[in-house]
């Protein structure tokens, strides 16, 4: 994608049902040009760009259809759902220089602009606590424009790179600026240097790898990265970190790396073309699932208001439905869920994992605090609302210790929840990658236990679930969510699978 950020401003997110018309006339001004736009997105009526969402395009599209039907073989506990928004506001974005030479898998070296999928190149791995250097595969290749910087080295090598790009030194992955930890002078970066490793030799600062410069170019240059097999690969003689391959939105045939972080679909059209929908002769009145991919209540809702519409399209129709959420932009819409809930079944749910605020931005950047959601719980119930918990994900010897759990039950309990649901850590591919180079860079002496409990595939291991269980059963009757002491079951669909069937299909949470 490329093109600068359209000139003007747009006026803060009105979390009120009715947005001040100021701020109306401001997002409208809002246009992407041409080059922005996806060519060829069935549907698209116009792309959007904004200071108030630095760095990400809305492509608002009118839609043909939002009622999702869920492929036969997945072990998800719903038959339909409905996702206003496609794409992810919260992920990382990292660029180099088209130049920058990359160390490719024979020794040999290419321009980063020349890599493509499939081609071997270096890489790194945590063994035993040690990061080594490996061959792996260059999984997506991917171009942008980006404000420039440029890296000096001791040994004179010049990295150009973006602020968001990140390189290893001695210290843990750096950013190049703006963001912290940032890179100083005082930084010696981590890589083989013009030497060729060997497979399976331990990283290491190399010769004449410190920094003597960081100097922005003040303007904006054509930027490229990849994904590759281990999350990052050498460039220029350092060790590079890049983005992981995120499956699902490839979907719409937009790229796996830059693309999903960026670019924004937005269904304009959503409450219409469900309300069309279930008025069709065929339609059952099947329980519909909301939040099960992406948040229907992310900051942008606050802006498009599709929700409303959405909401009483189900209720004028008698369909049932659910919507779990980090998000507390739900709290607008409380007044008509409980108008709404006299006339159908609605079933509301609030993703909490963690109490540790500083844990809670590393792995869910961008999303409400712990202590939003518990009000939003709270508010929920005050409304007259049942409202249930999914404690998700829980991760192995990072949140998962009685004393946390217990704390984090106790929180939930207060703020009135109907029901709490554990769930452990899901490593989806393309989340596993990216989890497996987060866990290996901040706590890599819970690398080999993680290992242990997932093996090579996506779910814990039946030993872990039963240790967790066994931890959680006393805790839940300790707070009063033990199931036999309800009046009725408010649990949410994928709340009872995931109790029910240990290896039900987990929900998407981190």
């Amino acid at each position: 994608m490329q093109g600068r950020q359209p000139r003007g401003s747009l006026s803060r997110v009105d979390r009120r049902s009715n947005a001040c018309s100021t701020g109306r006339v401001r997002w409208e001004s809002q246009k992407a040009d041409a080059q922005q736009a996806l060519i060829g997105l069935d549907g698209l009526v116009r792309s959007v760009r904004s200071p108030e969402f630095a760095g990400i395009t809305f492509h608002e599209v009118r839609a043909r259809s939002v009622l999702n039907k869920v492929p036969g073989q997945s072990q998800v506990p719903f038959g339909w759902t409905v996702n206003p928004y496609r794409g992810c506001s919260h992920a990382c974005r990292y660029c180099l220089g088209g130049d920058t030479s990359i160390l490719l898998g024979n020794g040999r070296t290419t321009r980063l602009a020349d890599v493509r999928a499939g081609d071997e190149i270096y890489g790194t791995e945590v063994r035993e606590g040690e990061r080594r250097y490996v061959r792996t595969r260059v999984l997506a290749h991917w171009s942008t424009r980006k404000l420039a910087y440029r890296v000096v080295l001791a040994d004179g090598t010049k990295l150009e790179a973006s602020g968001d790009h990140r390189f290893l030194t001695e210290h843990g992955w750096t950013y190049v600026a703006g963001r912290r930890p940032h890179l100083t002078p005082a930084d010696r970066l981590l890589g083989p240097g013009p030497e060729v490793p060997e497979p399976g030799t331990i990283v290491g600062p190399g010769p004449a790898l410190d920094v003597v410069t960081v100097e922005p170019l003040g303007l904006e240059l054509p930027m490229f990265d990849i994904t590759t097999g281990t999350g990052d690969f050498v460039a220029d003689g350092v060790l590079s970190h890049n983005c992981f391959a995120r499956n699902t939105h490839t979907y719409l045939d937009f790229d796996a790396g830059h693309d999903f972080d960026s670019q924004v679909v937005v269904k304009v059209n959503a409450p219409e073309v469900l309300a069309s929908q279930l008025r069709k002769p065929g339609w059952t009145r099947e329980h519909v699932a909301m939040g099960t991919n992406t948040d229907p209540y992310q900051r942008a809702e606050g802006r498009y208001q599709l929700m409303p519409g959405i909401i009483r399209a189900f209720a004028d129709n008698g369909t049932p439905f659910s919507i779990l959420t980090k998000g507390t932009t739900l709290n607008r819409d409380l007044p008509l869920l409980r108008s709404v809930s006299t006339e159908v079944d609605v079933g509301l749910g609030v993703s909490i994992a963690l109490l540790d605020r500083d844990l809670q931005r590393d792995l869910e950047p961008g999303t409400p605090s712990p202590q939003a959601r518990l009000e939003l719980v709270r508010r929920i119930r005050d409304a007259g609302l049942p409202c249930g918990v999914m404690i998700a994900p829980v991760l192995p010897g990072l949140t998962d210790s009685t004393g946390q759990l217990d704390e984090l039950l106790a929180e939930v309990a207060a703020t009135g929840a109907t029901s709490a649901t554990v769930l452990a850590l899901h490593l989806r591919p393309g989340a596993r990658e990216w989890f497996a180079h987060w866990l290996g860079r901040e706590h890599p002496g819970l690398v080999p236990r993680y290992r242990e409990i997932y093996g090579k595939g996506s779910y814990a291991g039946g030993r872990y679930r039963r240790l967790l269980a066994a931890r959680v059963g006393p805790l839940l009757r300790r707070h009063g969510f033990a199931r036999e002491n309800r009046e009725a079951d408010h649990r949410l669909p994928e709340q009872r699978a995931a109790e029910e069937e240990p290896r039900a299909e987990q929900m998407k949470l981190l």
